[in-house]
Protein backbone atom coordinates (compact mmCIF):
# COMPACT_ATOMS: atom_id res chain seq x y z
CA UNK A 1 0.00 0.00 0.00
CA UNK A 2 1.64 3.42 -0.70
CA UNK A 3 2.74 4.95 2.10
CA UNK A 4 1.39 8.83 1.55
CA UNK A 5 -2.19 6.17 1.97
CA UNK A 6 -3.43 6.33 5.27
CA UNK A 7 -5.47 3.46 6.90
CA UNK A 8 -9.08 3.63 9.16
CA UNK A 9 -10.59 0.97 10.54
CA UNK A 10 -14.10 0.49 9.58
CA UNK A 11 -15.79 1.60 12.75
CA UNK A 12 -14.14 5.13 12.13
CA UNK A 13 -15.71 5.37 8.65
CA UNK A 14 -19.20 4.23 9.74
CA UNK A 15 -21.72 6.56 9.22
CA UNK A 16 -22.15 9.04 12.54
CA UNK A 17 -25.81 7.06 13.04
CA UNK A 18 -27.58 4.82 15.28
CA UNK A 19 -27.31 1.16 14.23
CA UNK A 20 -24.74 2.20 10.98
CA UNK A 21 -22.75 -1.05 12.06
CA UNK A 22 -25.71 -4.01 13.01
CA UNK A 23 -26.36 -7.29 12.60
CA UNK A 24 -29.78 -9.26 10.99
CA UNK A 25 -32.35 -9.55 13.51
CA UNK A 26 -32.22 -12.91 15.68
CA UNK A 27 -34.05 -16.14 14.31
CA UNK A 28 -37.06 -15.79 16.78
CA UNK A 29 -37.50 -12.21 15.27
CA UNK A 30 -37.98 -12.91 12.34
CA UNK A 31 -40.01 -16.28 10.76
CA UNK A 32 -41.54 -17.38 7.71
CA UNK A 33 -44.89 -16.53 9.36
CA UNK A 34 -44.13 -13.16 9.14
CA UNK A 35 -43.53 -12.83 5.71
CA UNK A 36 -46.27 -11.36 3.27
CA UNK A 37 -47.06 -10.96 -0.49
CA UNK A 38 -45.77 -7.51 -0.82
CA UNK A 39 -43.67 -4.75 1.58
CA UNK A 40 -40.43 -4.85 2.76
CA UNK A 41 -37.80 -6.69 1.21
CA UNK A 42 -35.87 -9.14 3.25
CA UNK A 43 -32.05 -9.43 1.92
CA UNK A 44 -31.11 -13.08 1.75
CA UNK A 45 -27.81 -15.06 0.39
CA UNK A 46 -29.53 -15.16 -3.03
CA UNK A 47 -29.42 -11.56 -3.67
CA UNK A 48 -25.81 -11.48 -2.92
CA UNK A 49 -24.34 -13.64 -4.87
CA UNK A 50 -21.33 -13.42 -8.02
CA UNK A 51 -20.91 -10.25 -6.08
CA UNK A 52 -23.63 -8.28 -7.31
CA UNK A 53 -26.94 -6.92 -5.50
CA UNK A 54 -29.51 -8.67 -6.83
CA UNK A 55 -32.84 -7.29 -6.59
CA UNK A 56 -35.56 -9.93 -7.46
CA UNK A 57 -36.43 -12.85 -5.67
CA UNK A 58 -37.14 -11.31 -2.09
CA UNK A 59 -39.63 -12.05 0.57
CA UNK A 60 -41.35 -9.41 2.38
CA UNK A 61 -42.31 -8.27 5.50
CA UNK A 62 -45.13 -5.95 6.72
CA UNK A 63 -44.19 -2.35 7.39
CA UNK A 64 -44.86 -2.54 11.27
CA UNK A 65 -42.91 -5.63 11.14
CA UNK A 66 -39.98 -3.62 9.47
CA UNK A 67 -40.62 -0.82 11.69
CA UNK A 68 -40.07 -3.29 14.61
CA UNK A 69 -36.56 -4.27 13.37
CA UNK A 70 -35.63 -0.89 12.39
CA UNK A 71 -31.90 -1.97 13.66
CA UNK A 72 -31.27 -4.22 11.09
CA UNK A 73 -32.82 -1.64 8.11
CA UNK A 74 -30.71 -1.04 5.48
CA UNK A 75 -30.74 1.47 2.46
CA UNK A 76 -29.33 2.59 -0.63
CA UNK A 77 -25.68 3.23 -0.64
CA UNK A 78 -25.40 0.63 2.78
CA UNK A 79 -22.92 -2.68 2.25
CA UNK A 80 -24.34 -5.94 3.15
CA UNK A 81 -22.47 -9.00 4.38
CA UNK A 82 -22.62 -12.66 5.00
CA UNK A 83 -21.43 -13.30 8.37
CA UNK A 84 -22.72 -17.38 8.14
CA UNK A 85 -23.23 -19.73 5.45
CA UNK A 86 -21.64 -18.73 2.41
CA UNK A 87 -19.07 -16.40 3.71
CA UNK A 88 -17.22 -13.30 1.84
CA UNK A 89 -20.40 -12.58 0.43
CA UNK A 90 -20.79 -8.42 -0.08
CA UNK A 91 -23.18 -6.40 -1.82
CA UNK A 92 -23.68 -2.55 -2.04
CA UNK A 93 -27.26 -1.43 -2.22
CA UNK A 94 -28.22 0.34 -5.44
CA UNK A 95 -31.01 2.86 -5.78
CA UNK A 96 -34.32 1.84 -6.16
CA UNK A 97 -37.25 3.36 -7.78
CA UNK A 98 -39.36 0.29 -5.92
CA UNK A 99 -38.21 -0.09 -2.59
CA UNK A 100 -37.08 2.97 0.13
CA UNK A 101 -35.74 -0.07 2.70
CA UNK A 102 -35.01 -3.11 3.06
CA UNK A 103 -34.11 -5.77 5.88
CA UNK A 104 -30.91 -7.45 6.25
CA UNK A 105 -31.47 -11.34 7.17
CA UNK A 106 -30.00 -13.22 10.09
CA UNK A 107 -26.84 -14.44 8.70
CA UNK A 108 -26.06 -10.53 7.43
CA UNK A 109 -24.95 -7.68 8.67
CA UNK A 110 -24.69 -4.00 7.01
CA UNK A 111 -22.54 -1.05 7.26
CA UNK A 112 -23.46 2.78 6.38
CA UNK A 113 -20.91 4.90 5.80
CA UNK A 114 -19.95 8.51 6.53
CA UNK A 115 -19.64 9.46 2.75
CA UNK A 116 -18.05 12.66 4.09
CA UNK A 117 -14.87 10.04 4.73
CA UNK A 118 -15.46 7.06 2.38
CA UNK A 119 -16.92 6.31 -1.02
CA UNK A 120 -19.30 3.37 -0.25
CA UNK A 121 -18.20 1.98 -3.81
CA UNK A 122 -14.71 2.21 -3.13
CA UNK A 123 -15.34 0.29 0.04
CA UNK A 124 -17.16 -2.36 -1.88
CA UNK A 125 -14.28 -3.14 -4.19
CA UNK A 126 -12.09 -3.48 -1.09
CA UNK A 127 -13.87 -5.83 -0.09
CA UNK A 128 -14.59 -7.97 -3.13
CA UNK A 129 -10.66 -7.37 -3.30
CA UNK A 130 -8.61 -10.17 -2.32
CA UNK A 131 -6.62 -8.23 0.80
CA UNK A 132 -10.88 -7.41 1.74
CA UNK A 133 -11.62 -10.91 1.37
CA UNK A 134 -8.68 -11.79 3.34
CA UNK A 135 -9.76 -9.45 5.92
CA UNK A 136 -13.54 -10.61 5.91
CA UNK A 137 -12.36 -14.20 6.48
CA UNK A 138 -9.49 -13.80 8.76
CA UNK A 139 -11.97 -14.79 12.04
CA UNK A 140 -13.76 -17.88 10.39
CA UNK A 141 -14.87 -20.73 12.69
CA UNK A 142 -15.18 -23.88 10.83
CA UNK A 143 -17.41 -25.45 14.04
CA UNK A 144 -21.07 -26.66 12.35
CA UNK A 145 -22.51 -23.74 10.02
CA UNK A 146 -19.29 -21.63 8.54
CA UNK A 147 -19.05 -18.39 10.33
CA UNK A 148 -17.30 -15.21 11.40
CA UNK A 149 -16.61 -15.53 15.01
CA UNK A 150 -17.88 -12.02 16.71
CA UNK A 151 -18.99 -11.06 13.24
CA UNK A 152 -19.13 -7.29 14.22
CA UNK A 153 -16.20 -6.64 16.50
CA UNK A 154 -14.81 -8.48 13.37
CA UNK A 155 -15.64 -6.02 11.00
CA UNK A 156 -15.25 -3.21 13.07
CA UNK A 157 -11.95 -3.69 14.21
CA UNK A 158 -10.20 -4.11 9.51
CA UNK A 159 -8.42 -1.91 8.92
CA UNK A 160 -9.04 -0.50 5.28
CA UNK A 161 -6.58 1.59 2.78
CA UNK A 162 -8.33 5.15 3.11
CA UNK A 163 -7.28 7.76 0.18
CA UNK A 164 -7.86 10.97 -0.62
CA UNK A 165 -11.97 10.93 -1.53
CA UNK A 166 -11.15 11.90 -4.57
CA UNK A 167 -9.04 9.23 -5.60
CA UNK A 168 -11.44 6.78 -4.13
CA UNK A 169 -13.90 7.95 -6.47
CA UNK A 170 -11.88 7.87 -9.41
CA UNK A 171 -10.95 3.84 -8.52
CA UNK A 172 -14.56 3.24 -7.92
CA UNK A 173 -15.39 5.00 -11.13
CA UNK A 174 -13.08 2.82 -12.97
CA UNK A 175 -13.92 -0.45 -11.75
CA UNK A 176 -17.80 0.63 -11.63
CA UNK A 177 -17.62 1.45 -15.33
CA UNK A 178 -16.39 -2.45 -16.28
CA UNK A 179 -18.90 -3.51 -13.83
CA UNK A 180 -21.46 -1.25 -16.01
CA UNK A 181 -20.71 -2.54 -19.11
CA UNK A 182 -20.43 -5.99 -17.82
CA UNK A 183 -24.56 -5.79 -16.88
CA UNK A 184 -24.99 -4.21 -19.69
CA UNK A 185 -24.13 -7.19 -21.26
CA UNK A 186 -25.57 -9.57 -19.25
CA UNK A 187 -29.32 -7.70 -19.43
CA UNK A 188 -28.40 -7.63 -23.34
CA UNK A 189 -28.22 -11.72 -23.52
CA UNK A 190 -31.26 -12.30 -21.32
CA UNK A 191 -33.48 -9.96 -23.37
CA UNK A 192 -32.08 -11.53 -26.58
CA UNK A 193 -32.30 -15.00 -25.12
CA UNK A 194 -36.03 -14.37 -23.92
CA UNK A 195 -37.12 -13.33 -27.40
CA UNK A 196 -35.92 -16.56 -28.30
CA UNK A 197 -37.60 -18.59 -26.12
CA UNK A 198 -40.57 -16.81 -26.84
CA UNK A 199 -40.41 -17.61 -30.32
CA UNK A 200 -39.48 -21.43 -29.40
CA UNK A 201 -42.97 -21.62 -27.30
CA UNK A 202 -45.14 -20.08 -30.28
CA UNK A 203 -43.54 -22.57 -32.60
CA UNK A 204 -42.96 -25.89 -31.19
CA UNK A 205 -45.05 -25.75 -27.67
CA UNK A 206 -47.90 -23.47 -28.08
CA UNK A 207 -48.39 -24.42 -31.76
CA UNK A 208 -49.31 -20.81 -32.72
CA UNK A 209 -48.91 -20.81 -36.21
CA UNK A 210 -50.80 -24.32 -36.56
CA UNK A 211 -53.82 -22.96 -34.38
CA UNK A 212 -54.02 -19.53 -36.68
CA UNK A 213 -54.01 -21.75 -40.36
CA UNK A 214 -56.79 -24.09 -38.44
CA UNK A 215 -58.79 -21.10 -37.83
CA UNK A 216 -57.77 -19.50 -41.58
CA UNK A 217 -56.14 -16.60 -40.32
CA UNK A 218 -52.50 -15.97 -41.34
CA UNK A 219 -49.92 -16.40 -38.82
CA UNK A 220 -49.03 -12.91 -36.80
CA UNK A 221 -45.72 -11.43 -38.05
CA UNK A 222 -44.92 -14.42 -40.40
CA UNK A 223 -44.30 -14.12 -44.14
CA UNK A 224 -46.38 -16.54 -46.47
CA UNK A 225 -43.59 -18.93 -47.44
CA UNK A 226 -42.57 -19.55 -43.52
CA UNK A 227 -46.37 -20.24 -43.20
CA UNK A 228 -46.54 -22.20 -45.31
CA UNK A 229 -43.86 -24.73 -43.66
CA UNK A 230 -46.95 -25.44 -40.44
CA UNK A 231 -50.13 -27.76 -41.30
CA UNK A 232 -52.86 -26.58 -40.73
CA UNK A 233 -54.45 -29.53 -38.60
CA UNK A 234 -53.55 -31.65 -35.63
CA UNK A 235 -53.25 -35.54 -34.93
CA UNK A 236 -53.60 -37.06 -31.56
CA UNK A 237 -50.20 -38.95 -30.22
CA UNK A 238 -48.93 -40.47 -26.85
CA UNK A 239 -47.68 -36.54 -26.64
CA UNK A 240 -51.17 -35.31 -26.87
CA UNK A 241 -52.77 -33.23 -29.79
CA UNK A 242 -49.57 -32.18 -32.16
CA UNK A 243 -48.76 -30.94 -35.17
CA UNK A 244 -50.06 -33.09 -38.33
CA UNK A 245 -46.84 -34.90 -39.74
CA UNK A 246 -45.00 -34.26 -36.92
CA UNK A 247 -43.90 -37.16 -35.32
CA UNK A 248 -42.61 -38.85 -32.12
CA UNK A 249 -39.40 -39.65 -31.51
CA UNK A 250 -36.12 -40.05 -29.69
CA UNK A 251 -33.57 -37.68 -28.24
CA UNK A 252 -30.40 -39.85 -29.86
CA UNK A 253 -32.86 -39.55 -33.67
CA UNK A 254 -32.23 -35.40 -33.65
CA UNK A 255 -28.73 -35.43 -31.92
CA UNK A 256 -25.43 -36.73 -31.73
CA UNK A 257 -24.72 -37.60 -28.43
CA UNK A 258 -21.51 -37.84 -26.22
CA UNK A 259 -21.39 -38.53 -22.15
CA UNK A 260 -18.70 -36.74 -20.65
CA UNK A 261 -15.48 -38.89 -18.78
CA UNK A 262 -13.03 -37.33 -16.29
CA UNK A 263 -9.69 -37.97 -16.43
CA UNK A 264 -7.95 -38.12 -13.74
CA UNK A 265 -7.86 -35.23 -11.40
CA UNK A 266 -4.36 -34.37 -11.37
CA UNK A 267 -4.57 -33.62 -14.58
CA UNK A 268 -6.63 -30.07 -14.31
CA UNK A 269 -5.69 -26.65 -13.97
CA UNK A 270 -6.46 -23.17 -13.63
CA UNK A 271 -3.32 -21.69 -16.16
CA UNK A 272 -4.64 -22.75 -19.74
CA UNK A 273 -2.32 -26.18 -20.10
CA UNK A 274 -4.77 -28.12 -22.35
CA UNK A 275 -8.52 -27.98 -23.33
CA UNK A 276 -11.04 -25.79 -21.67
CA UNK A 277 -12.78 -28.23 -19.16
CA UNK A 278 -16.58 -28.62 -18.47
CA UNK A 279 -17.10 -30.76 -15.79
CA UNK A 280 -20.60 -30.42 -13.92
CA UNK A 281 -23.25 -27.87 -13.70
CA UNK A 282 -21.12 -25.76 -11.44
CA UNK A 283 -18.94 -24.56 -14.27
CA UNK A 284 -21.78 -23.66 -16.65
CA UNK A 285 -22.22 -19.65 -16.58
CA UNK A 286 -24.55 -17.87 -19.36
CA UNK A 287 -23.58 -19.20 -22.25
CA UNK A 288 -20.19 -19.10 -21.04
CA UNK A 289 -18.30 -20.99 -18.04
CA UNK A 290 -18.00 -19.14 -14.23
CA UNK A 291 -15.15 -20.46 -13.61
CA UNK A 292 -11.83 -21.78 -16.19
CA UNK A 293 -10.86 -24.88 -15.64
CA UNK A 294 -8.17 -26.80 -18.43
CA UNK A 295 -7.12 -30.31 -18.80
CA UNK A 296 -4.37 -31.79 -20.25
CA UNK A 297 -5.44 -35.71 -20.96
CA UNK A 298 -9.06 -35.16 -22.03
CA UNK A 299 -10.87 -38.65 -23.81
CA UNK A 300 -14.14 -37.10 -24.47
CA UNK A 301 -14.94 -33.66 -26.24
CA UNK A 302 -17.33 -31.72 -27.42
CA UNK A 303 -17.11 -29.08 -30.48
CA UNK A 304 -18.07 -24.91 -30.33
CA UNK A 305 -21.71 -24.70 -30.65
CA UNK A 306 -22.70 -28.11 -29.03
CA UNK A 307 -24.95 -28.03 -26.10
CA UNK A 308 -24.42 -29.24 -23.23
CA UNK A 309 -26.70 -30.76 -20.37
CA UNK A 310 -25.91 -31.20 -16.68
CA UNK A 311 -26.58 -34.82 -15.74
CA UNK A 312 -25.62 -35.20 -13.06
CA UNK A 313 -26.36 -32.99 -9.45
CA UNK A 314 -28.13 -31.24 -10.31
CA UNK A 315 -29.63 -32.59 -14.08
CA UNK A 316 -30.84 -30.17 -16.37
CA UNK A 317 -28.19 -27.19 -16.74
CA UNK A 318 -28.15 -26.38 -20.10
CA UNK A 319 -25.46 -24.28 -21.67
CA UNK A 320 -23.86 -23.75 -25.62
CA UNK A 321 -19.98 -24.42 -25.55
CA UNK A 322 -17.81 -21.22 -26.89
CA UNK A 323 -15.53 -23.12 -27.93
CA UNK A 324 -13.83 -26.59 -28.74
CA UNK A 325 -13.57 -28.11 -25.35
CA UNK A 326 -13.07 -31.40 -23.29
CA UNK A 327 -16.32 -32.68 -21.19
CA UNK A 328 -16.22 -34.44 -17.70
CA UNK A 329 -18.62 -36.90 -16.22
CA UNK A 330 -20.91 -34.55 -14.83
CA UNK A 331 -21.99 -33.47 -18.18
CA UNK A 332 -23.30 -34.60 -22.12
CA UNK A 333 -22.56 -33.07 -25.40
CA UNK A 334 -25.50 -33.08 -27.88
CA UNK A 335 -25.14 -31.85 -31.63
CA UNK A 336 -27.83 -31.73 -34.09
CA UNK A 337 -27.83 -33.68 -36.72
CA UNK A 338 -28.30 -30.81 -38.87
CA UNK A 339 -27.97 -27.20 -38.20
CA UNK A 340 -28.63 -24.81 -36.66
CA UNK A 341 -27.68 -26.10 -32.98
CA UNK A 342 -29.83 -23.38 -31.31
CA UNK A 343 -33.10 -25.02 -32.24
CA UNK A 344 -31.40 -28.12 -29.81
CA UNK A 345 -30.80 -25.82 -26.98
CA UNK A 346 -34.06 -23.85 -26.78
CA UNK A 347 -35.66 -27.54 -26.98
CA UNK A 348 -33.63 -28.54 -23.97
CA UNK A 349 -34.25 -25.78 -22.20
CA UNK A 350 -38.33 -25.90 -23.28
CA UNK A 351 -38.21 -29.35 -21.63
CA UNK A 352 -36.06 -28.13 -18.50
CA UNK A 353 -39.03 -29.69 -16.41
CA UNK A 354 -38.76 -33.40 -17.40
CA UNK A 355 -34.95 -33.25 -16.87
CA UNK A 356 -35.23 -31.85 -13.66
CA UNK A 357 -37.47 -34.84 -12.41
CA UNK A 358 -34.38 -37.03 -12.27
CA UNK A 359 -32.78 -34.98 -9.40
CA UNK A 360 -36.08 -36.41 -7.44
CA UNK A 361 -35.14 -39.80 -8.42
CA UNK A 362 -31.63 -40.82 -7.00
CA UNK A 363 -31.04 -41.88 -4.07
CA UNK A 364 -28.04 -39.74 -3.18
CA UNK A 365 -28.14 -37.37 -5.95
CA UNK A 366 -29.53 -36.74 -9.20
CA UNK A 367 -28.62 -38.56 -12.63
CA UNK A 368 -29.50 -39.50 -15.51
CA UNK A 369 -27.57 -42.31 -17.60
CA UNK A 370 -26.62 -42.74 -21.43
CA UNK A 371 -29.85 -44.62 -22.17
CA UNK A 372 -31.94 -41.68 -20.05
CA UNK A 373 -30.46 -39.05 -22.57
CA UNK A 374 -30.51 -41.36 -26.00
CA UNK A 375 -34.41 -42.28 -25.43
CA UNK A 376 -35.50 -39.04 -24.36
CA UNK A 377 -38.99 -38.85 -25.87
CA UNK A 378 -39.54 -35.63 -28.12
CA UNK A 379 -41.44 -34.30 -30.62
CA UNK A 380 -39.92 -33.70 -34.17
CA UNK A 381 -40.86 -30.94 -36.51
CA UNK A 382 -39.93 -31.27 -40.23
CA UNK A 383 -36.31 -30.23 -40.84
CA UNK A 384 -36.94 -27.22 -42.77
CA UNK A 385 -39.14 -25.85 -40.18
CA UNK A 386 -36.13 -26.44 -37.66
CA UNK A 387 -33.71 -24.59 -40.19
CA UNK A 388 -36.04 -21.59 -40.89
CA UNK A 389 -36.06 -21.45 -36.88
CA UNK A 390 -32.51 -21.22 -36.98
CA UNK A 391 -31.93 -18.70 -39.81
CA UNK A 392 -34.03 -16.12 -37.78
CA UNK A 393 -32.52 -17.25 -34.16
CA UNK A 394 -28.53 -17.78 -35.39
CA UNK A 395 -27.79 -13.96 -35.23
CA UNK A 396 -29.55 -13.66 -31.57
CA UNK A 397 -27.26 -16.04 -30.30
CA UNK A 398 -24.18 -14.92 -32.48
CA UNK A 399 -24.84 -11.56 -30.19
CA UNK A 400 -25.27 -13.25 -27.52
CA UNK A 401 -21.96 -15.38 -27.96
CA UNK A 402 -20.13 -12.41 -28.70
CA UNK A 403 -21.83 -10.47 -25.50
CA UNK A 404 -20.73 -13.34 -23.54
CA UNK A 405 -16.89 -12.95 -24.72
CA UNK A 406 -16.67 -9.26 -24.01
CA UNK A 407 -18.22 -10.10 -20.49
CA UNK A 408 -15.07 -12.62 -20.06
CA UNK A 409 -13.06 -9.77 -21.51
CA UNK A 410 -13.86 -7.27 -19.32
CA UNK A 411 -14.11 -9.62 -15.93
CA UNK A 412 -10.42 -10.28 -16.68
CA UNK A 413 -9.68 -6.21 -16.65
CA UNK A 414 -11.76 -5.88 -14.07
CA UNK A 415 -9.93 -8.24 -12.04
CA UNK A 416 -6.34 -7.68 -12.38
CA UNK A 417 -7.20 -3.60 -12.14
CA UNK A 418 -9.01 -4.35 -8.64
CA UNK A 419 -6.40 -5.54 -6.35
CA UNK A 420 -4.03 -3.22 -7.72
CA UNK A 421 -5.62 -0.32 -7.67
CA UNK A 422 -6.58 -0.70 -3.95
CA UNK A 423 -2.71 -1.60 -3.10
CA UNK A 424 -1.72 1.67 -4.52
CA UNK A 425 0.51 -0.85 -7.10
CA UNK A 426 -1.07 1.05 -10.22
CA UNK A 427 -2.68 4.88 -9.54
CA UNK A 428 -5.94 6.07 -11.55
CA UNK A 429 -4.02 7.44 -15.06
CA UNK A 430 -2.18 4.02 -15.61
CA UNK A 431 -5.72 2.13 -15.09
CA UNK A 432 -7.50 4.53 -17.20
CA UNK A 433 -5.18 3.92 -20.20
CA UNK A 434 -4.94 0.30 -19.40
CA UNK A 435 -9.22 0.11 -19.93
CA UNK A 436 -8.90 2.46 -23.27
CA UNK A 437 -6.21 0.14 -24.54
Amino acid sequence: MPADWPTATVDEIKAPKANALSMGPFGSDITTDNFVDNGVPVIRGVNLSSGRFHDSGFVYLTEQKADQLRGANALAGDLVFTHRGTLGQVALIPPSEIYARYVISQSQMKLSCDTSKVDPLFLYYYFRSPMGQHALLANISTTGVPAISRPLSSLKAIRVPWPPLQEQRAIAHILGTLDDKIELNRRMNATLEEMARALFRSWFVDFDPVRARVEGRQPEGMDAATAALFPDSFEETVLGEVPRGWRVGMLCEVAEITMGQSPPGDTYNEFGDGLPFYQGSRDFGFRFPTQRIYCTAPTRFAKRGDVLLSVRAPVGTINITPEDCAIGRGVAALRLRLQPASYLYYLLNATRASWARFNAEGTVFGSVTKANVHNFCTLIPPDLLIQRFGRIIDPNDERILSNSLEIVALSEIRDALLPKLLSGEIRVGEAERAVAG
